[in-house]
């Protein structure tokens, strides 16, 4: 299943989403987590020294290998260059699997190994100097979303993608492909507003949306977040001298996590997973050549010179049990 952490900037979302990582992990089941935020920490959140967290491979670097490989024998997409951030799999294109090994997670994926498990990560690649005034972020996720587009999961596998500030995921499609999006939101006024902006969208396009209030001191918060959000609010995150240790670099094992904020991490799963269980692969699908055809029709065919709205395949929906064509 697919999972985004959004909420606006300091709420603790990229915090929020390492916690879950490592709860996922402890429970030895498959994760690939992505960090598609601007300011690229979660690696740093997971454990990483700064070395290794800054060497993390670009998945935009990668691009040209991404598009090559998803193409396949794809014969609605004329080369690699055609293909945009929206463009949808169909009959010949190579899906991802979560269990698997492939030139993609070979080429952007790097294993990092927690307590009592490991998950492999991909980050989209930091907004550098030499991006000011010549590029857009949005850019830069372009590969997280091709890579969302052409991927299958099944019960039991987890995607966990922690997303850019604010309401700026809403700039693409990339926010209709989660199962579920969880919004950190402190319970303050500011720390509502962001999910204000995300309920109105997330109602438009049928976006399973819940709340997690963090930095949490006491029922008055409590209460506070409730009034703001309603039943949205899914559990709270109390204060963690264990999240405090970890920002200093030096997080006890995982297991030492305070037992209500484990608790809390346990119910993010079982709301994930049923949401999971309710998708609906048709509309799934229908989302994502909606989202295509807009940008084809704004950018993509200028762009790119052709008439992207022939990548479509009408025939093909992506679901969990699209056979995957094997590289050749």
């Amino acid at each position: 299943m697919k999972i985004a952490f959004v909420g606006k900037g300091g709420s603790g979302k990229t915090t929020l989403s390492s916690l879950f990582i490592r709860h996922l992990a402890a429970r030895a089941v498959p994760v690939v987590a992505v960090d598609a935020d601007i300011n690229q920490h979660l690696g740093a959140a997971l454990g990483l020294d700064e070395s290794a967290a800054s060497s993390l491979p670009a998945m935009g670097a990668h691009l040209p290998l991404i598009k090559e490989y998803l193409r396949g024998t794809n014969a609605r997409i004329t080369s690699p260059e055609t293909m945009i951030k929206t463009t949808p799999p169909g009959e010949g294109s190579r899906l991802l699997r979560v269990q698997e090994d492939n030139p993609v997670y070979a080429a952007c994926a790097r294993t990092v190994h927690l307590d009592d498990g490991e998950v492999r990560l991909m980050a989209t690649g930091p907004f550098t100097e030499s991006d000011l005034g010549v590029a857009c972020y949005h850019s830069k996720v372009g590969a997280v979303e091709l890579c969302l587009n052409h991927l299958v999961d099944g019960p039991g596998e987890y995607v966990v993608v922690d997303m850019t500030a604010g309401s700026d995921s809403f700039a693409s499609g990339m926010f209709t492909r989660f199962d579920m999006t969880f919004l950190v939101a402190e319970p303050t006024r500011k720390g509502v507003s962001v999910y204000r902006q995300y309920k109105d969208y997330a109602r438009d396009y049928g976006v399973a949306l819940a709340v997690v209030g963090n930095k949490v001191q006491g029922p008055e918060d409590v209460d506070f977040l409730r009034q703001e959000v309603g039943e949205d609010l899914l559990v709270t995150m109390a204060h963690s001298d264990w999240v405090r240790a970890m920002e200093k670099g030096r997080p006890p094992r995982f297991a030492r996590l305070e037992d209500a904020n484990r608790q809390a991490l346990g119910i993010l799963q079982q709301a994930a997973d049923a949401s999971h269980a309710r998708r609906d692969p048709e509309r799934y699908t229908r989302q994502m050549v909606h989202f295509h055809l807009r940008n084809a029709e704004s950018w993509g065919n200028a762009k790119t010179g052709a008439d992207l709205a022939a990548q479509v395949d009408p025939a093909f929906v992506l679901g969990e049990h699209v056979p995957v064509p094997q590289p050749g």
